[in-house]
């Protein structure tokens, strides 16, 4: 018999996500690998998924979503970023982020037309570029500070490039881009008359008082961008898998001709309780985002207790390292032993480059954590 799985997807057959997982739950170690919290949401957003699947709200919901939940989508989007959208046609729901952003590419790209990505990139995107037949060109975002390099950006951009995908904040990095460097992209994007895809799940997880600025807030930018979040990340549910899309008219109709043949539609409970989540005052965002904020203050005071470099984290879920501070010289070989030598999980962070070199002392921690459980990571870090 032949290989069943088609070539340009053998390179995605496993994460490194699972391999780490099955060694925290072989050893016991505490899993700060993969980014999930260890705590539910607000109490009222909970509340009202239950209420919603014991009255009944558990069939298919419309193919564009709920209205209560593009209603608040929209809501907010003006509230916070005094960006306006027409909910019955503006907004799509979606089956999180990750099918946002694989359904956008799908809708978006020709075979041989190329996507320039910011590298390194979560998991998802080059295994969606690759079902779309399109190309993946990265520019690299190089520690410790990983600064947009602009004359890259601008030297990825080719005759064939159809799209730019766009994530800040930034995962793996924890990078949140600057007003400078958006305002770049930008400017490159309406130049080369370029779609754009902006994945900004972690919108309202930002630090230290940078603000999250949408791309599709500047100049020329909201009649061709795709901007792309959930409510995974901010309301600590990531398992309901509910996000969306925001866009103008003819763009939602493309990525939702893609969407209507993969999952359709979904999480009907779920979408009138992520609508509640929208719709908290201001100060209650800001609590979950404090709350993180500290997380990362704990678990980098362990890393730097463990002689740690520690590069950022300006928002996400989390910091990374470079073991090359205390005389290591691969992440994948720190992070296959660090559960026995220190009873922590942690992923390499050259799995999420183009360029694996570019990035072989760097490991990455998520700090999406309670209070307790970094707390003892952090003390058996600083064992090392």
């Amino acid at each position: 018999m032949t290989e069943p799985l088609v070539e340009r997807m053998r390179a995605f057959r496993s994460t490194v996500f699972a391999e780490m997982t099955q060694l925290a739950t072989a050893t016991g170690a505490i899993n700060l690998g993969q980014g999930f919290p260890d705590t539910d949401g607000p109490e009222e957003v909970l509340e009202t998924a239950a209420r919603a699947v014991r009255d009944g709200v558990n069939q298919y919901p419309p193919a564009l979503g709920h209205t209560v939940l593009r209603e608040a989508v929209c809501a907010h989007q003006e509230a916070w970023y005094g960006l306006r959208y027409d909910p019955a046609t503006e907004v799509l729901v979606t089956t999180g982020a990750t099918e946002a952003v694989a359904a956008s590419l799908l809708a978006l790209c020709d075979p041989g037309d190329e996507v320039v990505a910011l590298d390194p990139t979560y998991d998802s995107y080059a295994a969606a570029v690759a079902m779309a037949h399109a190309v993946l060109r990265p520019v690299t975002l190089r520690a410790p500070d990983f600064a947009l390099d602009v004359a890259a950006l601008r030297a990825a951009v080719t005759g064939r490039t159809r799209v730019l995908l766009v994530n800040s904040p930034h995962n793996p990095t924890g990078r949140v881009l600057t007003e400078e460097e958006l305002r770049a992209l930008a400017e490159v994007a309406v130049e080369h008359d370029l779609w754009v895809v902006c994945d900004e799940v972690y919108e309202h997880l930002t630090f230290d008082g940078r603000p999250h600025l949408p791309l599709a807030g500047f100049p020329g930018m909201r009649e061709r961008t795709v901007q792309v979040s959930s409510a995974g990340k901010t309301f600590s549910v990531t398992g309901w898998k509910i996000g969306w899309v925001c866009a103008p008219a003819p763009l939602v109709r493309a990525v939702n001709t893609v969407k209507q043949f993969t999952t359709f539609s979904g999480g009907a409970p779920f979408q009138p309780a992520v609508a509640v989540g929208l719709g908290l005052p201001p100060a209650r965002l800001q609590a979950i985002r404090d709350r993180l904020q500290a997380g990362r203050d704990l678990l980098v005071q362990g890393l730097h207790a463990a002689g740690l470099q520690t590069l950022g984290a300006e928002g996400t879920y989390f910091v990374n390292v470079d073991i090359a501070s205390i005389g290591e010289s691969d992440g994948i070989a720190f992070c296959r032993s660090l559960p026995e030598r220190a009873g922590v999980v942690a992923v390499p962070s050259q799995v999420f480059h183009a360029d694996p070199d570019s990035a072989r002392t760097l490991v990455r921690f998520a700090f999406c954590k309670r209070p307790e459980v970094l707390a003892e990571a952090a003390e058996r870090l600083a064992r090392l």
